[in-house]
């Protein structure tokens, strides 16, 4: 990589380091993680575009989670989420056409609208609603799309589902999308799901406690299920897989996990754990072989997953991918 060092007079070979920065934002100080640019020579801070536009991506991301405004991967989970375009979307809310196109583009909506976009995401029935009242402001094909869209929200979210047996559809879809996953992998993909879902979407994929024991992050009542499959690869060849209940962003999520971190071994996932935030904190003053049930907060997850969201500029749930890569390189 090179860039031009005013105090070298000349083009440099520079390394890039992360800083904690901050902005005031109309009287608000917004703090976020930037990066900069350091010549290899005089070590000096040199101005490099693309670092300028990765830390502006920062502080517009910083700003909108300190205001509760939404983000843009949000606005584009809508998008996917309801199989309808900007434009319909727009024009169903009663707004400009060209008004999502803005937003997705940059431009930061006011607190009303940030309100009512995530209440689209959330609330499937009120997007029903929205359609329904005002399909006349929109095509016939784009409505025919929306709404086959939320009847598959419907028919694979049922009312029946009770949350405390989310966790073991989850279980389901990661065993039958997962080639050799034994009981560790399994234990790390659970949490690196419950991570990335609360960090994309804003709600947590299931309610079950995480625990912080010697070999990672685990989940009690998914441990003693599968406890004696050991370090073996788990087959549950008598299970329906027919049954599996989850509506199509949280498959598209797990399938995210599943591509970027089902490729590594149990044991590789458990350092990864190790290494991060939520575990190492959790367990303060254990040894390494000392057993503990200490449960992981959930704020620490939420907190955890949100910085590494925010620090690697993820835009979309394909983005995941950064955040494994780079781990891995750092541990290996």
């Amino acid at each position: 990589m090179l860039g031009f060092c005013e105090k070298c007079h000349d083009m440099v070979k520079y390394y890039i380091v992360e800083k904690k920065m901050e902005k005031n934002i109309k009287g608000k100080e917004i703090e976020y993680i930037g990066k900069v640019a350091v010549c290899d020579e005089c070590k000096t801070e040199i101005f490099v575009a693309d670092i300028r536009d990765y830390n502006l991506r920062m502080l517009d991301d910083a700003f909108r989670e300190k205001e509760g405004l939404i983000s843009v991967s949000e606005m584009e989970l809508i998008l996917g989420k309801y199989d309808i375009g900007k434009r319909p979307l727009s024009l169903l809310l009663g707004w400009g056409e060209g008004t999502l196109t803005r937003y997705l583009d940059g431009d930061i909506p006011t607190k009303q609208y940030s309100d009512i976009l995530k209440t689209i995401l959330n609330e499937p029935k009120h997007m029903k609603k929205l359609l329904e009242e005002n399909k006349e402001r929109i095509t016939g094909i784009a409505y025919k799309r929306c709404s086959e869209a939320l009847m598959s929200i419907e028919k694979e979210s049922p009312m029946t589902v009770k949350s405390e047996d989310k966790i073991d559809h989850v279980v389901k879809y990661l065993l039958v999308n997962c080639s050799d996953i034994t009981p560790l992998a399994l234990q790390k993909l659970l949490y690196y799901a419950q991570g990335f879902f609360k960090a994309f979407t804003g709600e947590y994929l299931f309610h079950n406690n995480c625990e912080a024991w010697i070999h990672g992050p685990v989940y009690r009542s998914v441990y003693y299920k599968y406890k004696n499959y050991g370090y073996n690869p788990i087959e549950e060849n008598e299970w329906d897989y027919t049954d599996i209940e989850l509506d199509k962003i949280e498959k598209e999520i797990l399938d995210s996990i599943i591509r970027n971190f089902g490729c590594y071994s149990g044991k590789v996932l458990e350092k990864m754990t190790h290494a991060e935030m939520p575990w190492s904190i959790t367990r303060i003053g254990l040894g390494d072989d000392e057993g503990s049930d200490r449960i992981i907060e959930k704020g620490l997850i939420k907190k955890y997953f949100q910085d590494i969201k925010l620090k690697h500029n993820m835009l979309n749930i394909s983005d995941i991918s950064d955040y494994s890569i780079d781990l891995f390189n750092k541990l290996y």
